[in-house]
């Protein structure tokens, strides 16, 4: 099957790369699978991932989002470390600090939050690390 989708996309001029193709397995079961499938595309194994990224969010095999929720707390800091000098100089009011993690940090961090199942373990993390930027 995998074979006749590779010969479909070369017929038309795209290539597929055996080398960087993985793919994730979705288990709509709970039962534990007794065979080991493997996924061949001509004769080389196809790995098996467990996340991968979809249209700007993480998809994860385990339908956890840990990872995702350390990714944007990273973006959120990383954004804030951009403009630490300017906002921790003496003559900056705190009050400016607030309306720049607000206007800018935030958003960084909340992007596609909508669609997250988010747990209050998720909710603690990204208040802790608003409040190690806002100190």
């Amino acid at each position: 099957m995998l074979e006749v989708w590779r010969q479909a996309l070369e017929s038309k001029g795209f290539k597929l790369s055996k080398t960087k193709t993985e793919y994730l397995e979705c288990k709509f079961s709970t039962e534990p699978r007794k065979v080991r499938v493997e996924v061949r595309l001509e004769s080389q194994v196809i790995p098996s991932s467990g996340n991968f990224k979809y249209l700007g969010s993480v998809i994860h095999r385990g339908r956890e989002i840990d990872e995702y929720v350390i990714h944007r707390i990273g973006v959120g800091c990383m954004k804030w470390r951009l403009a630490y000098r300017v906002l921790y100089d003496k003559r900056v009011p705190p009050i400016l600090r607030g309306k720049f993690y607000k206007a800018v940090v935030r958003p960084a961090m909340m992007y596609g939050v909508e669609c997250w199942p988010i747990k209050n373990s998720h909710i603690r993390k990204m208040k802790v690390a608003e409040m190690r930027m806002l100190r």
